[in-house]
C-alpha cells in the first residue's frame, strides 16, 4: 500500500495497515515512514497534523525496544551510522537500514504522544502552538535553515552578505579542505579494516593523501613572508629560463574531480556521504581555480591572493550553497560535517515569542552517547541562533531547547553551553 494512501486513511484503516508493516519486522514500515516525510527532492517536510492512534503506539513500542537493543552503542551522526566509542563509520547495510527504521519509528512515536503524557514532558516539548513539526532533518545550507525559521527573502540576502566574508577567509577555506581530506582518509581505512579494499577505495585514499601533501608543500614557509621575493625576481642572474610556474587551486580541483569519480564507484554508504562533501567543496574550488596555492611568494602577492580567495568565494557561493554552509560549520566548530536531528519543532506562544525544540533519540544512555548527542544538538541550536540573530529578528525572542530520548532514561534537565536540555524516557 502506498505511503500517501496510508496517511489519508481513517485511523482504523491506517492502524490496520501499519500493524501489517510492524508484523513484517518493522523494516517496511520504517522505510515507508521515511518516504512519507520527504518531498520528491529529499528535503524534510512538515509532519501530518493527525496523530497516530494509541493502538499503533502500543504495537510499535516492542519494536522500538528490540531495535534499541540491537543497535546499542551506535548512533547516526553526520549522515552515517557510527560506533560511539571510536567514531568510526559502520559499513553493514543491514545495520544502517535498522538505524533508519529505529529513528523514523521513534520520531513518529514521540510526535504521536498525547498532549497530557507526562512521560514525554509535554510541557517542555509540546507547549505552544506548533508552526512547524519535522522528523529527521539534515541542515546542509543556509536556505534550509531560513526555510525552517520562515525568514524573508530580503533578510536572507542580508544573512549571506554578513556571513560570507567571515567564513571565506583564506585560512578557513584551506583548513576546511584539509580537514575533509583527513577525515576521508581515516574513514576509508576504518571502513576497510579487516576487509579487502576495492581498487576505487585504494585510489581514493592515494588521491586524498597526495592532495594533502600538495597543500603541505605549497604552504611551506622557510623564511618570513616579508623577506620573500616575487616570482618574477626568483631566477638567478644570467638565467634566461622562465621562473617556475606557480601552483594554483585548479590542481586541487583536478584532484577532487578524480576523488569524486573514485568515491562514486564505491558502493559503501559511508562513501556516498563523503562524496557529497567532496562535491560541495568542488563548488568553491571552481570559483578560485586560477588563484595561487603557492605560499613562497612576496608578502604583497600573498595578501592579494588571500583577498581574492575571500572575494571570489563570497561572491560565487550562493545562499543555497552546501560549500558555504560547510565553511560556516568549520568556522564555528572546526569540523566539516552535516548537522542533523531526529526531530525538530518550531513553536509560537501567541505573544510574539518563538521556541525551537530539537531532539535526538538514542539507543542507549551511556555517558559517551549522551555527550555526543549534547554536542550535536548544541551545534544545531548554535547555527539556528546565529542565523536568526543575523537576520535581525528583533520582534521575537528565540528560545532554544534540546531534547534527548532513550528507553529507561531518568527524566531530568540540565544546562549546557547556555541552553536548556531535557532528558526523556522513551516509554508508553
Amino acid at each position: 500500500m502506498a505511503a500517501a494512501a496510508v496517511v489519508r486513511q481513517s485511523p482504523a484503516l491506517r492502524l490496520a495497515a501499519m500493524m501489517g508493516y510492524l508484523g513484517a519486522g518493522c523494516g517496511q514500515w520504517g522505510s515507508t515512514l521515511q518516504r512519507r516525510r520527504r518531498h520528491d527532492g529529499g528535503s524534510p517536510m512538515e509532519e501530518e497534523e493527525e496523530p497516530l492512534p494509541a493502538e499503533w503506539r502500543r504495537a510499535a513500542y516492542p519494536s522500538l525496544i528490540k531495535l534499541a537493543s540491537r543497535l546499542k552503542n551506535l548512533d547516526r551522526v553526520d549522515s552515517r551510522v557510527i560506533t560511539i566509542d571510536d567514531g568510526m563509520p559502520v559499513a553493514d547495510a543491514g545495520v544502517i537500514s535498522q538505524m533508519q527504521t529505529f529513528k523514523s519509528l521513534a520520531s513518529a512515536f514521540i510526535w504521536s504522544a498525547p498532549s497530557f503524557s507526562s512521560s514525554f514532558s509535554a510541557a517542555a516539548f509540546f507547549s505552544g502552538g506548533p508552526e512547524k513539526k519535522r522528523g529527521p532533518m539534515a541542515l546542509t545550507s543556509l536556505t534550509g535553515l531560513c526555510d525552517f525559521l520562515s525568514i524573508s527573502a530580503q533578510q536572507r540576502k542580508s544573512i549571506r552578505l554578513t556571513i560570507s566574508p567571515q567564513v571565506t577567509q583564506h585560512h578557513i577555506w584551506r583548513g576546511a579542505v584539509e580537514e575533509l581530506l583527513r577525515n576521508l582518509g581515516a574513514e576509508s581505512r576504518a571502513a576497510a579494516l579487516g576487509r579487502r579494499r576495492s581498487p576505487a577505495l585504494r585510489m581514493a585514499e592515494q588521491i586524498a593523501a597526495s592532495c594533502l601533501r600538495f597543500l603541505a608543500d605549497a604552504e611551506q614557509e622557510t623564511t618570513p613572508l616579508w623577506m620573500k621575493l616575487s616570482p618574477e625576481k626568483r631566477k638567478k642572474e644570467g638565467d634566461e629560463r622562465e621562473p617556475l610556474e606557480m601552483r594554483q587551486w585548479g590542481e586541487v580541483l583536478e584532484m577532487f574531480g578524480h576523488l569524486s569519480a573514485c568515491l562514486a564507484e564505491e558502493e559503501k554508504l559511508w562513501a556516498a556521504a563523503a562524496l557529497g562533501k567532496v562535491e560541495a567543496m568542488k563548488e568553491g574550488l571552481y570559483q578560485i581555480k586560477d588563484l595561487l596555492v603557492e605560499r613562497e611568494i612576496g608578502y604583497r602577492e600573498a595578501r592579494r591572493q588571500d583577498s581574492l580567495v575571500q572575494k571570489r568565494l563570497s561572491k560565487g557561493l550562493g545562499h543555497s550553497s552546501r560549500c558555504l554552509f560547510t565553511l560556516l560549520v568549520y568556522y564555528l566548530y572546526g569540523a566539516v560535517s552535516d548537522l542533523e536531528v531526529d526531530l525538530c519543532g518550531l513553536f509560537g506562544d501567541g505573544a510574539g515569542r518563538r521556541r525551537v525544540s530539537a531532539g535526538k533519540v538514542l539507543t542507549a544512555g551511556d555517558e559517551r552517547m549522551v555527550g555526543s548527542a549534547l554536542k550535536q544538538l548544541d551545534r544545531v541550536l548554535g547555527v539556528l541562533k546565529l542565523v536568526w540573530e543575523t537576520a535581525g529578528e528583533k520582534r521575537a525572542a528565540l528560545d532554544l531547547r534540546g531534547h534527548i530520548w532513550w528507553v529507561g532514561a531518568e527524566p531530568r534537565s540540565l544546562m549546557y553551553r547556555g541552553n536548556w536540555f531535557f532528558i526523556h524516557d522513551l516509554k508508553l
